[in-house]
C-alpha cells in the first residue's frame, strides 16, 4: 500500500465444500476448544493456527468454517468471547504506539517517523471501515485513545 514493491504471492487454499474425511471432529468440540483458547487470551489468527497444528483431542482441524459451518469470529461472538477491537486494528494500534515511543526518543529518525505516518494512515482507513459495525459512530483515532483502549 505504501511502498513501490509488489505484493507477495502465496499459495491459495484448496477449494472444498466439506471437511476432509481424516478430520472428523465434532463441531461442538471445536466450538468448545475455540472458546477455551479465546479465554486463554489468544487472538483469532492464533486460535486458527493452534486448531490446525494441535487440533481438538489430537485431530487437526484444517478449516473451522468447513467443520462447523461458522467462521471463527462468529463462534467467538456467539459465546461472548470476542474482543472489543478487531484483531487487525489492535495490531496496527500496538505498532503505532511502539513507533510513537521510538520517534519521541529518537527525533532524528525520519524513516520511522514516515513509518508512523503510514501506520496511522492505515489505522484511520480501518476505523472508517469498522465505524458503525464494530466501532462507535463517533470513534476517531488518536494516540491517547489507542493507549487507553489497549490498556484495558
Amino acid at each position: 500500500m505504501h511502498t513501490r514493491r509488489r505484493g507477495s504471492s502465496g499459495s491459495d487454499r484448496p477449494v472444498a465444500d466439506e471437511p476432509p474425511e481424516w478430520s472428523d471432529v465434532d463441531p461442538d468440540a471445536i466450538e468448545e476448544r475455540v472458546v477455551e483458547l479465546a479465554e486463554q487470551g489468544h487472538d483469532p489468527s492464533v486460535i486458527g493456527m493452534k486448531l490446525r497444528d494441535e487440533g481438538v483431542r489430537g485431530t487437526p482441524v484444517p478449516d473451522v468454517k468447513l467443520a462447523t459451518g461458522k467462521k471463527l469470529t462468529e463462534i467467538l461472538a456467539e459465546h461472548d468471547a470476542d474482543r472489543d477491537l478487531p484483531e487487525d486494528l489492535r495490531n496496527l494500534m500496538e505498532k503505532a504506539i511502539r513507533l510513537r515511543e521510538h520517534v519521541e526518543e529518537n527525533q532524528q529518525d525520519s524513516q520511522n517517523r514516515r513509518a508512523l505516518q503510514n501506520t496511522e494512515s492505515k489505522i484511520r482507513r480501518l476505523v472508517d471501515y469498522y465505524r458503525g459495525d464494530e466501532l462507535d459512530e463517533s470513534f476517531t483515532y488518536s494516540y491517547d485513545v489507542a493507549v487507553d483502549l489497549l490498556e484495558q
